[in-house]
């Protein structure tokens, strides 16, 4: 999954960005509100995490345009603003979840796990599918009850598919969901990814279409 943080203090994004990585996370980091806008628009995001007091042009005013296009990702503000009359302004606004600063990173992990489940239209908190089974909060996977060692690649190709059996995603999809700006993208990347998911769990969980990507079938 790629999300987009937006935070200028220095400190605080180094942290979040090395947290998230480490969850298996793609991740862009912008420091202010102007550059949050022009990613937004030019680049395909699972979730927003967004601060509110950012140089050049508030958070508000990149969530209010950012709904105004009609984008639908989630957005979860992460702020020190903390009187209910702002939290009140950034959920009316367009954002689906509020944290305060300081918080606890687990709980924020937490949030955006539940944030990107909601987006997939899944309330479980596994995902489950033809044998298979993917828990998002311990990072475990499984087939037919063993336990199965995947990278962080393969996780985060493999768990968009899983979510959303019948859904047909390019390699430029799933590219977008693998890589953040600074990453090289190798031509074959997701052919390499998707023949090693196959070993591991099965040659017919992932289906290739010719000429339009990969899905996992409905059953």
């Amino acid at each position: 999954m790629r999300l987009l943080l937006v935070e200028d203090d220095a400190m605080i994004g180094e942290q979040l960005l090395d947290l998230l990585r480490a969850e298996g996370y793609a991740v862009d980091w912008v420091r202010d509100g102007e550059l949050a806008d022009a990613a937004l628009q030019s680049q395909s995001y699972d979730l927003l995490l967004l601060d509110l007091g950012l140089p050049k042009r508030d958070g508000l005013s990149v969530l209010r345009a950012l709904r105004a296009r009609k984008q639908r990702l989630p957005v979860l503000i992460a702020t020190a603003r903390d009187a209910l009359a702002q939290r009140i302004e950034g959920l009316d606004a367009g954002a689906d979840d509020y944290v305060i600063k300081p918080f606890e990173l687990d709980e924020l992990l937490a949030r955006i796990r539940a944030q990107l489940r909601r987006a997939q239209g899944v309330a479980e908190p596994v995902y489950e599918h033809m044998g298979v089974v993917l828990n998002p909060a311990t990072h475990e996977a499984s087939v037919h009850g063993q336990p199965v060692q995947l990278t962080a690649r393969e996780w985060a190709v493999l768990e968009p598919l899983l979510a959303r059996p019948g859904l047909l995603l390019s390699r430029q999809q799933l590219e977008e969901k693998l890589y953040s700006w600074k990453d090289e993208i190798s031509s074959n990347a997701v052919e390499v990814y998707i023949h090693g998911l196959r070993k591991k769990l099965g040659a017919g969980l992932i289906q290739n279409v010719r000429g339009l990507g990969y899905l996992v079938p409905k059953q």
